[in-house]
């Protein structure tokens, strides 16, 4: 995944409306694609996360069996300091890495008096 060699900021950071409106000519589609777009980023982190955890379960976990493991605990906070995926959707999308297409517009149906 090539969130990890990113250069985004962790916090949040101020953005022109204009910026965010120049490529769909809509604040709000710019949003929608923008929204789809970190839910597929957190999908793909989350379906990571959980291959390497998984690694680490046993079939016999129990409260009293469960002890600290020094790299899942690594790993955990590795994805914790990741930025979030609405930052990161943000700014694909502004550096024009998100891939989008317009839906034609559905025609009135014209009926026949």
């Amino acid at each position: 995944m090539e969130i990890k060699k990113s250069n985004i900021p962790n916090n949040t950071v101020t953005r022109k409306l204009t910026d965010l409106d120049a490529s769909t000519g809509n604040i709000y589609e710019s949003v929608v694609i923008i929204s789809k777009r970190a839910n597929q980023i957190a999908t793909d982190i989350k379906q990571e996360l959980t291959r390497k955890l998984a690694d680490f379960s046993s079939a016999n976990d129990s409260l009293e069996e469960t002890f600290e493991n020094r790299e899942q605990i690594e790993i955990s906070r590795y994805y914790e300091r990741l930025p979030k995926p609405t930052i990161i959707a943000t700014e694909e999308f502004i550096d024009g890495g998100v891939y989008f297409r317009e839906s034609e517009p559905s025609q009135p149906e014209q009926t026949e008096e």
